[in-house]
């Protein structure tokens, strides 16, 4: 007899549907599986057959052969054995249900429970898109495969391969998750907040001018000057991750297996801050089978690097692509995958070794070739892609016992959601299809002639700062963005939507100098 089952699969991020052909015959017990599975699943055969005894429903007797289709394509994990179970029992006649509108996702264990499994949620999605209406998947991962809930879809969470036979004879039915939890749940609570932070003015209104535009950011100063302090609160004023932008991120997240009964989606925008020891394979990911690296967990957040210079150069080196590209493809000889890597990247450093080169209290010990060579372990490259640069100095005792409270998070989110919603609004007016997901960090030079069109004033300002510092292409276009950026927070401040037919308003002089004035570290310490 043959039979049917579905199930999923993970390549990289995302789900595709693997369809268990299975028959059962009378002969030599013997079970046979083909259609590229990996090791894991080729060792299921035992999870499979102990499982099902322990749970009072064993496998007779028979020659069983197992396909897995689509043949041709690598099957890694154990996230099919499920849909093999259902299979098998289907040929057995355990079980009568018709399992056509069906996917079972979720791995065996000796007990007869049903474990758990990375990317639940991207391959829940895979199934839904296949046109399956009724997913199960194990218990444990139910909260994280309701993201995928809507209409017409139900999905169950299976704890027991006894409890899955039940309800589908009908003896015990399971009940579904409810609908979407998305919007009934609120951000994490954090203690972080932009008013704890005495002083560097200069440095709160570079940030909010970063988050406003999506812009990669450097701070330099001396130890204590308030560099992690700063990057650790920019999540507090980026704005709420909407739900296409946070299912993504679950689902990079899922793959990573880095979810659980306390995490079971990504709400919050992610912080990374890798040690600056990592490999580069843990930077922008990769391993025999590719998972995401650092870069990718970031992806819709903020990846810090703390200690910039004391990053391996190759793993540096190997930021530069996906920076421009908002993706990192990895290939292997287990195949290529794809991930995605849009993030805000923040980076903090020391101006030398010591740490108080420049400093007002003289301790800088070190020499100027060695402040050059620590120095030099930023490349060009690299630094071009950073839009914007600013220093901290260290702060006097005036700064430091000031008892007067900063600007709350709160209402600088509410500054930078204003000014995102400006650059949203005249991304949809000229036609751009991903107009909601864009940011003024992301425009291209069709763009920059659009929206950042200079007149004769701006243009002899940008002339000057071009002469002086010898700005490369892409530095310019960087300045560029960054004054975007600040005309639409003047103009969502004053209340201005739209000014001589632009939305935000046409960049002016005091905007380009101000963009520029963020890229002026280049001269003094490269």
């Amino acid at each position: 007899m043959l039979s049917t089952a579905y199930s999923a699969a993970t390549y990289g991020a995302d789900g595709y549907e693997v369809a268990v052909e299975c028959t059962a015959r009378r002969g030599l017990p013997s079970f046979e599986i083909v259609g590229l599975p990996d090791a894991a699943i080729r060792e299921s055969e035992k999870r499979i057959y102990t499982g099902s005894e322990e749970s009072g429903y064993p496998i007779p007797s028979a020659e069983v052969s197992v396909n897995l289709a689509p043949a041709d394509k690598k099957k890694e994990g154990t996230a099919i054995e499920l849909a093999i179970l259902v299979a098998i029992y289907s040929c057995c006649g355990f079980i009568g249900a018709n399992t056509e509108d069906m996917s079972f996702i979720g791995e065996i264990s000796f007990s007869g429970e049903i474990r758990p499994v990375r990317g639940a949620l991207g391959m829940t999605l895979a199934a839904i898109q296949s046109g399956r209406c009724e997913i199960f998947v194990p218990a444990g991962n139910l909260r994280e495969a309701s993201v995928a809930c809507r209409e017409g879809i139900s999905i169950y969470g299976v704890d027991s391969i006894r409890s899955l036979v039940d309800h589908l004879n009908g003896t015990a039915p399971l009940e579904p998750a409810g609908a979407n939890p998305y919007d009934s749940i609120g951000e994490l609570v954090t203690s972080d907040d932009f008013s704890q932070i005495k002083g560097q003015y200069r440095a709160k209104r570079a940030m909010v001018t970063a988050a406003a535009g999506g812009h990669n950011i450097l701070l330099i100063g001396p130890p204590g000057s308030g560099k992690s302090m700063l990057a650790k609160r920019l999540p507090t004023i980026l704005p709420r991750m909407s739900y296409e932008e946070s299912l993504e991120t679950t689902k990079i997240w899922s793959c990573a297996g880095m979810l659980g009964e306390e995490i079971p989606f990504v709400l919050n925008r992610p912080f990374r801050s890798p040690h600056h020891s990592l490999s580069t394979a843990a930077l922008v990911g990769g391993g025999k089978v590719p998972l995401p690296g650092e870069i990718s967990l970031a992806h819709n957040g903020v990846l810090f690097l703390d200690e910039f210079p004391e990053f391996k150069k190759d793993a540096l080196e190997a930021l530069r692509q996906p920076i421009e590209d908002k993706q990192v493809t990895i290939t292997r000889a287990a195949g290529r995958v794809t991930y995605p890597s849009s993030f805000m990247m923040v980076c903090a450093m020391n101006p030398c070794k010591c740490g108080y080169y420049g400093s007002r209290s003289g301790k800088c010990t070190c020499k100027s070739a060695d402040i050059k060579a620590y120095l030099s372990r930023i490349s060009g490259p690299m630094l071009d892609r950073i839009d914007i640069q600013v220093e901290m100095p260290e702060l006097n005792f005036a700064e430091l016992s000031d008892e007067e409270r900063g600007e709350s998070s709160a209402s600088l989110r509410e500054k930078v959601e204003a000014a995102r919603d400006l650059s949203r609004e005249r991304f949809r007016a000229a036609g751009f299809a991903d107009w909601a997901s864009r940011s003024n960090a992301l425009m291209e030079t069709d763009e920059l002639r659009l929206f950042c069109s200079l007149d004769e004033e701006c243009r002899r300002v940008m002339e000057g700062v071009f002469t002086r510092t010898n700005l490369s292409a892409r530095a310019y276009d960087r300045i560029l963005r960054v004054a975007r950026t600040l005309a639409d927070l003047e103009a969502a401040q004053s209340g201005v939507r739209e000014s001589e037919g632009i939305i935000g308003g046409p960049l002016k002089k005091r905007h380009v100098t101000e963009a520029a004035q963020m890229r002026a570290l280049d001269r003094k310490y490269w």
